[in-house]
């Protein structure tokens, strides 16, 4: 099977953001880290549905709804990186997360012009 690149890496971005959930969890912040759960985890899950599409349109739709979601994703760690909730390099999480919105983007522009 052949690899698909922005499958593999919307996944494993999944398992970090999981990862920092748990550590702003841990340090009782609730309302942001779930905010950036239930988007950071949602990219991959529209990317995922974006590959098994029925139509071009379909494809298209799902993966603007993935590009959206890695928006919102970057907003919350932007906001975290700035607010020093908790202190940490973030540098690393907004690198991934600009990353996918770059590969995202580059795949619904090939995709509308063919």
């Amino acid at each position: 099977m052949k690899k698909n690149i922005i499958q593999e890496k919307s996944f494993e971005f999944a398992l970090e953001v999981i990862r920092l959930y748990k550590q702003l969890k841990n340090q009782n912040e609730h309302v942001i880290s779930k905010q950036l759960l239930r988007s950071g985890t949602s990219i991959g899950a529209n990317v995922e549905e974006a590959i098994g599409a029925q139509s071009k349109k379909d494809f298209i739709n799902k993966m603007s709804v993935a590009y959206k979601e890695s928006r919102e994703t970057h907003y919350w760690l932007r906001l975290i990186k700035e607010s020093n909730l908790p202190d940490g390099d973030f540098n690393k999480y907004l690198e991934k997360a600009e990353e996918l919105n770059k590969i995202i983007s580059s795949i619904l522009k090939t995709s509308k012009e063919n």
